[in-house]
């Protein structure tokens, strides 16, 4: 990526994707009761407080790690305010319907978590250089992954959840 104008251009786009995100995330909660964060439509399917849940821990783990600081899951106490059965990096990913049924979680504390993750997010996206975006951040891939790579995929990550998050919401809706 070259020049200040592409990489304005590529800041706004990447801004504008995680407003999406929150905005969908404060639509999902809002109004949400415990009984409808907790439903799953079936044995196997994920909660609304797991998708939400999950999907602000993908982008607060994915983020921090691209930015080089502490996740908000840490370093601002929402792992204690969540109180999870889980150890400290765990993310969710390849969680089974047990685990899947630990995390309960009122609307306010996860919309609470996701605008501290949000707004991490947009910090570093403003901070954002060339250099930054074409910076490789994980060379198990080919090719390697850069920031760039890796914020967009926890768009497209955060934005699936969300939109399942928001399906599971309907169906509770429609019983």
């Amino acid at each position: 990526m070259s020049g200040s104008t592409d990489t304005d251009a590529a800041r706004a786009i990447l801004r504008d994707n995680f407003e999406r995100i929150r905005e969908l995330v404060v639509s999902v909660t809002d109004g949400l009761t415990p009984e409808m964060a907790d439903y799953r439509p079936g044995r196997q399917a994920n909660s609304i407080a797991w998708l939400i849940w999950h999907l602000t821990r993908v982008q607060d783990d994915h983020v921090s790690d691209a930015a080089g600081v502490e996740q908000a899951w840490t370093s601002r106490g929402w792992q204690e305010r969540f109180a999870l059965p889980f150890p400290t990096g765990d993310i969710g990913y390849g969680h089974d319907s047990t685990q899947v049924g630990e995390v309960h979680a009122d609307a306010q504390l996860l919309a609470d978590y996701h605008g501290d993750v949000h707004l991490a997010t947009l910090e570093y996206v403003d901070e954002l250089t060339p250099e930054e975006l074409d910076r490789v951040v994980d060379r198990r891939w080919d090719p390697p992954v850069t920031v760039a790579v890796r914020l967009v995929s926890v768009i497209g990550d955060c934005l699936q959840h969300v939109g399942q998050a928001a399906y599971v919401r309907g169906l509770y809706e429609s019983r």
